[in-house]
């Protein structure tokens, strides 16, 4: 079966946001005091998560975003013309 541009952007969001609502969710809040037994920087690891870990993680998975739709426009786009190209002509 082969996947269009929009379904394999669409898997590329569920899986990234998969990942995004476990370390939110998960890690923040769920997990949290097991997580508490470690401890990051002298602060309990499952606290470190809930206020700022997860920031960091939705950073970072916005540049994984970013490089996977690279990716992604470089496989289907290669024979077009980029507009910015055309108007240095």
């Amino acid at each position: 079966m082969k996947l269009n541009y929009w379904q394999i952007n669409l898997l590329i969001l569920l899986f990234l946001l998969s990942i995004w609502f476990v370390v939110s969710f998960g890690f923040g809040i769920i997990w949290s005091e097991e997580l508490d037994r470690l401890k990051i920087g002298g602060f309990k690891l499952g606290f470190w998560f809930s206020q700022q870990g997860s920031i960091y993680f939705f950073v970072l998975i916005i540049f994984i975003y970013v490089f996977l739709m690279n990716k992604l426009d470089k496989k289907f786009y290669k024979n077009t013309i980029d507009p910015q190209e055309k108007h240095k002509e």
